[in-house]
């Protein structure tokens, strides 16, 4: 069974930056692709960014390009969200999620594995 455990929230304020973290564990990630998501409250979960454990392409949604770097460190299993140049509308509960195979685009928002989430909260 896949674990993932989200970790590095806080509170900060416009312009900081936080990096988050996702331990992930119980198998195998080498052919997986695996995900952040956010929930905002009053507001529907959204897709934030995307990549392959296998390494290589990763994606994003508009709203954090060139401030937000997703990654992954193998040894470690676990994968990172480095967020910059952060905005109160980047508040929000973020999540970890993970897919396996068959692979998949990666702006296919459909994940098998979530972790319970860690709060981010940007003040103005």
């Amino acid at each position: 069974q896949v674990q993932l455990v989200e970790s590095g929230g806080g509170l900060v304020q416009t312009g900081d930056s936080l990096r988050l973290s996702c331990a992930a564990s119980g198998r195998t990630f080498s052919n997986y692709a695996m995900g952040w998501f956010r929930q905002a409250p009053g507001k529907e979960r959204e897709f934030v960014a995307a990549l392959y454990w296998s390494g290589g392409s990763t994606y994003y949604t508009d709203s954090v390009k060139g401030r937000f770097t997703i990654s992954r460190d193998n040894a470690k299993k676990t994968m990172y969200l480095q967020m910059n140049s952060l905005k109160p509308e980047d508040t929000a509960i973020y999540y970890c999620a993970a897919r396996g195979p068959p692979l998949r685009l990666l702006s296919d928002t459909r994940y098998d594995y979530w972790g319970q989430g860690t709060q981010v909260t940007v003040s103005s």
